[in-house]
């Protein structure tokens, strides 16, 4: 289990990076139906990826696992 770099602030720092790039796209080409999609996105990230994931992760990880999540948010 990783829990250095980004990992120590944040235990999905690649889907953070993703949801920073749909927003930064968003007002570099000024697309406001790309606004509109942030929150499906958000939504089909939090409850179809992290949420499943972290459920795994939890039974495969157990002790050190459900240590990392009590010291590491999950988003920031």
């Amino acid at each position: 289990m990783v829990a250095s770099g980004p990992f120590r602030f944040t235990r999905n720092p690649m889907y953070l990076s993703l949801l920073v790039l749909h927003i930064g796209g968003t007002l570099a080409f000024r697309l406001p139906w790309a606004a509109i999609l942030f929150v499906p996105v958000f939504l089909a990230l939090q409850f179809g990826v992290i949420v499943p994931e972290e459920a795994y992760l939890a039974a495969a990880g157990g002790e050190p696992y459900r240590l990392y999540r009590q010291r590491v948010r999950r988003w920031l």
